[in-house]
């Protein structure tokens, strides 16, 4: 099979949560622990960095990755979803992992994958432990892909635990209260393995110190402890926080005797980020006279921060490309919508795409008017027409949404 055709059988060997949502979540690590073992268990050989959290957790991957480059060391990157390859999930040092490889570790290891009726995100993890090993990276940083407690990427044993934030997302899995949702990330937190925690509030505050000290982990609040005065590359508001998230998990590794990270380290990492990570899709400007921003929050919490920072852009009128998934509760996030902006209402070209005419008659009803168009980049191509040079275009809603234009 060439990469495209093993790509495509990746994807169809199980549900796959990016594409089919809730019939592709597991709850149970037996899989991966097989195919960790079937493989030599990788992940062992590892130093490696966990992450988790409702929102943040790729900005703040990417920006410890650019830090960690920046002092010198082989990175290992390990992200998900992507927006357009594969391969954007697994990288050291920003490159990605080569077609070869991802053809290679399927080819050898096919039949112990349908036999064990693995998924496509426990082979992905499986593939990016396995090259990380074998590319004898300094440090792994590896993103969870969803929750913490039961997602396939928590065999590890990190260096570091990191949890960005906790706010009600894909309730259908973790709970519906943010104390369940915040056990779910706690599942992260090892014995004696120190914890940064990005934001919390009192509910989600209570459950990581129960879950830290039932560790006997060293936990860190990095929004009580951290003042930042290292500009980035990425200016989304929303990046405030995970560069204290950041600092905190850079202080905690530089106690480690192996590390050694300097501030002018942190400097030129976090002025790097994009061209050292190859980061897309966070408050990316695509456009200019119109501005045209795009960004893949997709949840009442990031959506928030990203249109109060659509606020204190200047512009005459503001042009709104929206697309969601048939899963997101449009009650909770359609109201924080500005109702003063034309909408273009499209649908991903995903299974998991909502109706465009569904979105719009929903939008409707929370006084957010606009036409309904048959693909994204037809949304996106009458905005441009209809938008004058002193006009503002947002393209988001959806992770899928953004890929599509990028």
């Amino acid at each position: 099979m060439n990469y495209q055709e093993t790509t495509q059988w990746m994807f169809n060997q199980l549900p796959m949560y990016q594409t089919q949502g809730a019939s592709a979540y597991k709850e149970d690590l037996t899989n991966i622990i097989s195919l960790s073992e079937h493989l030599g268990n990788p992940e062992k050989k590892l130093n490696c960095i966990h992450v988790a959290g409702t929102n943040g957790k790729g900005s703040t991957s990417h920006m410890l990755s650019s830090i960690l480059q920046e002092a010198g060391y082989k990175v290992g990157l390990y992200t998900s979803p992507h927006l357009k390859d594969f391969r954007e999930r697994i990288k050291i040092n920003g490159l990605e992992i080569s077609e070869d490889f991802v053809c290679d570790f399927i080819k050898k290891h096919k039949s112990y994958l349908e036999k064990q009726s693995m998924s496509f995100f426990e082979m992905s993890v499986g593939l990016a432990f396995d090259y990380f090993a074998k590319e004898n990276v300094d440090i792994a940083i590896i993103e969870v892909g969803l929750g913490g407690r039961l997602d396939a990427t928590n065999i590890i044993t990190p260096l570091v635990s990191v949890i960005t934030n906790i706010s009600l997302d894909h309730t259908q899995f973790l709970g519906n209260t943010v104390e369940s949702i915040a056990s779910e990330k706690a599942g992260i937190i090892k014995s004696l393995v120190p914890v940064v925690i990005g934001e919390y509030d009192v509910e989600s505050k209570k459950v990581f110190l129960a879950k830290a000290k039932e560790k006997s982990s060293e936990i860190y609040l990095a929004s009580d402890l951290i003042s930042i005065n290292f500009p980035s590359d990425l200016i989304g508001d929303y990046q405030f926080h995970n560069k204290k998230t950041v600092l905190q998990t850079i202080a905690v590794l530089n106690k480690q005797q192996e590390f050694k990270i300097s501030d002018e380290n942190i400097k030129s990492g976090l002025l790097n980020i994009v061209k050292n990570t190859n980061l897309q899709g966070r408050w990316q400007q695509i456009g200019e006279s119109p501005k045209v921003i795009c960004d893949t929050a997709h949840n009442k919490s990031g959506l928030q921060i990203v249109m109060n920072q659509i606020k204190k852009e200047s512009f005459d009128r503001l042009h709104i490309v929206l697309g969601v998934v048939n899963d997101k509760d449009l009650d909770e996030i359609l109201p924080l919508f500005p109702k003063n902006a034309i909408y273009y209402f499209c649908k991903p070209t995903i299974f998991r795409g909502l109706d465009a005419t569904i979105l719009k008659e929903k939008a409707t009803s929370f006084q957010l008017i606009g036409q309904v168009y048959n693909s994204i980049s037809e949304a996106y191509q009458n905005a441009i027409s209809n938008a004058a040079k002193s006009d503002f275009i947002y393209i988001g809603g959806s992770t899928f949404v953004v890929a599509e234009i990028l």
